[in-house]
């Protein structure tokens, strides 16, 4: 008797994944909700952060989605962002020069990148990620970190320059995050919580 073969594609697919090997195997029914990101073919798994991160970003979406229409752009919370065939992120909101149509928006696309940051992804969210980005020339890089703990939110807003992101707004809860471009916008972060 033989024992039977099983084939776990997030192990014999490592270091070898791609769009269309993402688009064949996953999700994973096996796994928990989570984030699928690639870099140079190298699949990484981390878990939706339900809660306060989800919030922010839907409520950020919120006060976005109007200015950013205004001139003419798209926000979305999560989207599968494409480098390269072997090379995507999704970042907890998004803003598109144009529509998101089917799995793959277009990094070439993306106006502005924002990450929440997570305990469990913290490097990833605020070093790999806005050099990933910053390769890609988007021209913009949003972070934030909420906490219902201590009720509080900071954003901070980047400006791509020579390469490299630039602070150009930071504002924490009971201030003003404002920004001028790509779209005029200003609102206390506190507004990101759910209080």
């Amino acid at each position: 008797m033989s024992a039977s073969v099983s084939f776990d594609p997030l192990v014999e697919l490592a270091g070898m994944w791609t769009t269309e090997l993402a688009e064949r195997y996953l999700p994973d029914p096996g796994l928990l909700p989570s984030k699928y990101e690639c870099v140079d073919g190298n699949l990484i798994l981390s878990p939706y952060e339900a809660g306060p991160n989800v919030y922010a970003a839907d409520e950020l979406r919120g006060l976005f989605k109007g200015p950013a229409r205004a001139v003419g752009l798209r926000v979305y919370t999560t989207v599968n962002l494409q480098m390269t065939a072997q090379r995507w992120i999704q970042p907890d909101f998004t803003v598109m020069r144009s529509p998101v149509v089917g799995t793959w928006a277009q990094a070439a696309d993306a106006v502005v990148v924002g990450e929440f940051v997570s305990p469990s992804s913290r490097q990833r969210d605020r070093l790999d990620k806005p050099a990933m980005c910053a390769r890609e020339g988007i021209p913009y890089y949003l972070r934030g970190e909420v906490d219902l703990r201590t009720e509080t939110a900071t954003l901070w807003f980047f400006r791509l320059a020579d390469g490299e992101y630039q602070e150009v707004a930071v504002a924490h809860t009971g201030g003003l995050f404002e920004i001028a471009e790509p779209f005029p916008v200003s609102f206390d972060p506190i507004q990101l919580l759910d209080l």
